[in-house]
């Protein structure tokens, strides 16, 4: 969890991919454990041969 100003917010804070509240000029952040700080490759979910 990360207590943040509006223009330290990531990309995908910012469109609210991940938990975000509000309470007046801050942004409370909760990333949850599975998610990871990086955006996920398209091919993930597919095994590499």
């Amino acid at each position: 969890m990360k207590i943040k100003k509006r223009d330290e917010l990531r990309r995908r804070e910012q469109k609210r991919e991940v938990p975000v509240w509000q309470f007046g000029n801050y942004f409370v952040i909760w990333w949850p454990s599975g998610m990871s700080g990086r955006p996920s490759s398209p091919n993930k979910s597919s095994p590499r041969k």
